[in-house]
């Protein structure tokens, strides 16, 4: 296997040790500076609070994807950042040397997404190196990630629920001659778990349920062997977490679908257009939060829909003007210029205020991680996390491998 094995006493240290850290400094991440003005942590750190809140967005944004790098901010930040860091070191994937693949291999790919199936290829390595594995690609999209892997004669199977991402797969598949089926299947289904039955499961980046679906199902049909980056925590059918794993399930934290959604509130994909114009839509909904709890005298968040494009040409009076009516909230005369600008003032205070929860996302994101991983050690599985790729590929990089013990 490319990765080392932990123990279960190693996993069960880490995940204490993380629970501990979540659950002392909750004050920290659990509410979010885009909907509560003024934050409960703000009262433990004045000073801290002043600093990042007369920081530029410049600033901010410049730390937005590695907010533990920030260095002179008043304490506690220092200490919270070294524990961030220490908590959350992961081994790199030990990567196998696969034979290159054609380019015509990647047609129809994006390229970030093509980068990422290579690199998780080279980090997944079968047990049995004299055997070919049957690759199963759960929630396959339409299988670029199972070509990959069984190049140029392995067999695999790709379950995908959408029938139009099927046929085009298996397109592609007879096309290239592969020996490859696709299913259009719910993976949801209890009939999705039969099938997992002498396969090598791999997924990337298996949006919630879906994630823990295939890790249950590897369980109960006994799968020698599965690869899984999982995604999207927040994608759940359940208003709060269910943990798997004993220590989770007697752990005092209790999360959200809103916690949940922390790890993923990072992006490092989006280009200069579209930045700006995330930044206008975020500026201008602070702007109108300023509007409405005054209108109102209600002094809580109201929660605003999402716009078409249309309601991005207007200026911004005619914008907040329109949203008001929207929400049927009375216009009354106002410094639209004056209001704008303040919006635009809030922004850069809640992204740097955002810099303080950004140092629990990763430590959330290893205490769920940590979770499937102690169910399959408590199952009968040797596990290894790694990182399969940089984070500037994909934040989303952490790879969770589990063998079954003989």
């Amino acid at each position: 296997m490319g990765s080392r094995y932990l123990s279960t006493a190693q996993l069960q240290s880490w995940f204490i040790a993380l629970d501990n850290f979540l659950l002392t400094q909750q004050s920290f991440w659990r509410e979010r500076p885009f909907t509560t003005r003024s934050l409960a942590w703000e009262n433990q750190a004045p000073e801290l609070s002043a600093w990042l809140r007369s920081q530029s967005l410049a600033h901010a944004e410049h730390y937005q994807a590695h907010p533990t790098k920030l260095i002179g901010a008043p304490a506690p930040y220092t200490e919270l950042a070294l524990l961030s860091q220490q908590l959350t070191q992961l081994p790199a994937s030990c990567s196998r040397t696969l034979s290159a693949r054609p380019a015509y291999l990647s047609r129809d790919v994006p390229g970030r997404k093509w980068q990422q199936i290579a690199s998780l290829a080279e980090a997944i390595t079968p047990i049995d190196s004299t055997a070919q594995p049957h690759w199963l690609d759960w929630c396959a999209g339409k299988g670029h990630l199972a070509r990959y892997l069984a190049w140029p004669d392995q067999t695999y199977s790709c379950l995908e629920y959408d029938p139009k991402l099927v046929a085009a797969g298996q397109q592609l598949t007879d096309k290239l001659g592969l020996p490859g089926q696709h299913q259009c299947q719910d993976v949801m289904q209890p009939a999705a778990r039969e099938l997992l039955a002498g396969t090598l499961p791999v997924a990337l980046h298996a949006c919630g349920d879906l994630h823990r679906q295939l890790i249950e199902g590897a369980v109960e049909q006994s799968v020698t062997q599965l690869a899984v980056v999982p995604c999207c925590y927040n994608r759940t059918a359940t208003e709060q977490y269910r943990p798997l794993s004993k220590l989770a399930k007697a752990s005092l934290l209790a999360l959200s679908k809103t916690d949940l959604a922390l790890p993923l509130q990072s992006t490092v994909t989006a280009n200069r257009r579209e930045t700006a114009q995330r930044d206008q839509s975020m500026a201008w909904r602070l702007a109108f939060d300023i509007y409405q709890r005054q209108v109102r005298d209600v002094d809580q968040y109201l929660s605003t829909p999402t716009l078409g494009r249309e309601w991005w040409k207007q200026s911004f009076a005619d914008w907040c003007q329109n949203l008001a009516a929207l929400k049927k909230i009375a216009v009354k005369p106002t410094d639209w210029l004056t209001l704008e600008q303040q919006g635009w003032q809030r922004l850069a205070q809640v992204r740097n205020l955002e810099l303080v929860q950004g140092l629990f996302k990763r430590p959330l994101e290893l205490w769920l991680l940590l979770d499937l991983a102690l169910y399959l050690s408590e199952s009968g599985y040797q596990v290894a996390l790694s990182t399969f790729c940089s984070e500037s590929l994909t934040p989303r990089n952490i790879l969770l491998q589990a063998v079954l013990k003989k």
